[in-house]
């Protein structure tokens, strides 16, 4: 299903109003009819109205605005599945959300620049399949690999340096989940990009994972964030700068940006080092390498000719609508002549 115009959900704020007005009217009536008369002699003066027809045509009104709202969305129901071929590169976004990636020397800071990065790179993609690996002192797939660009913006977003227990940044954990991403045994393209300050923990092992990844056809691009004269890294609490994070001897931590180890990195996987710190021209020099890959073909089944229905909330809306004209406030007589309880007896 399909919203075309989810901006018209706002409409449905005239609901609870309308619902405030009419308590409102009727609190107002019924301390002015007390000033009139005692209710016994209301009843009596009217007998004919109805205690609950109001009410009626207020729940008949809510509900024809709601259909219209609806209506106006115009909601789509796809009515086939089918099969469509598509071509692209499978991409791995490997994301570091270690707590070095809180320093500031690039705004906001490492990481909110890193998940930019990745948000942009995702903009100019097409029909390629990613998916998302978040690592620290281990690493832990985030969004397995897919066409939803959508759905992967919702799980970069909600990355943080809280969501791994374990602190440290291992690169080479990344690189070998990384390895298990890569489902299409056909795809001759598959690309991993590291996005980091390019604190290792792992040196020893990080070449090894490297080449293992390489002679999968992988290749590996590495992406720095941050600056090589460094930072320090704030502990916040609510948004506020609390202290600095200080090593065992009770001096201030200095994280840098290492462009040896991504370019070493980068260098022996068959990729290229980027500069994160302007994001444009990061983005375009990326997309340039992704242009100059062959593109695998493949096929993905999508809903397809999407039909509005927004006909059948517009035609109950105005039956609603024209129900209302007929509901007064008096009793239905009517009903009464029906004898449906064989009240009248010959």
């Amino acid at each position: 299903m399909r919203l075309d115009e989810k901006i018209y959900f706002y409409f449905l704020a005239i609901i609870p109003v309308m619902v405030v007005l009419f308590v409102l009217l009727q609190i107002w009536k019924r301390n002015t009819q007390k000033k009139f008369a005692h209710s016994p002699l209301l009843k009596r003066l009217t007998p004919d109205k109805s205690d609950f027809k109001s009410s009626l045509k207020l729940i008949l009104l809510v509900l024809a605005i709601s259909l219209l709202t609806v209506a106006l969305v115009n909601p789509k129901i796809g009515t086939k599945l089918e099969t469509v071929k598509r071509e692209g590169v499978d991409i791995v976004f490997a994301v570091d959300v270690s707590k070095s990636m809180l320093a500031e020397d690039i705004a906001p800071n490492r990481l909110e620049k890193a998940k930019r990065l990745v948000s942009e790179i995702i903009n100019q993609l097409n029909s390629d399949r990613i998916g998302i690996i978040a690592y620290a002192g281990q690493a832990f797939p985030q969004l397995p690999i897919t066409t939803d660009y959508g759905a992967a913006k919702m799980f970069l977003q909600s990355m943080n340096t809280d969501m791994l227990t374990s602190q440290g940044t291992a690169i080479d954990q990344a690189i070998q989940l990384a390895t298990t991403f890569y489902d299409d045994e056909e795809q001759t393209n598959r690309v991993l990009f590291i996005i980091s300050d390019g604190e290792d923990h792992s040196e020893g092992t990080t070449l090894k994972a490297v080449e293992e990844a390489r002679e999968e056809g992988i290749r590996i691009f590495t992406v720095g964030v941050g600056k090589t004269k460094g930072a320090p890294i704030p502990i916040k609490r609510k948004g506020v700068v609390e202290s600095l994070k200080k090593d065992n001897k009770g001096e201030v931590v200095i994280t840098k940006l290492n462009e040896v180890v991504l370019a070493s990195i980068a260098d022996d996987g068959d990729g290229v080092y980027i500069d994160g710190s302007n994001t444009e021209s990061a983005v375009e020099l990326i997309k340039e390498q992704l242009n100059q890959m062959d593109k695998t073909e493949f096929e993905a089944k999508q809903l397809a000719e999407f039909k509005d229905q927004f006909q059948w909330f517009l035609g109950a809306a105005l039956l609603l609508l024209f129900l209302d004209i007929f509901v007064l406030d008096r009793k239905t007589k009517w009903l009464r002549k029906l004898n449906l309880f064989n009240e009248k007896r010959g």
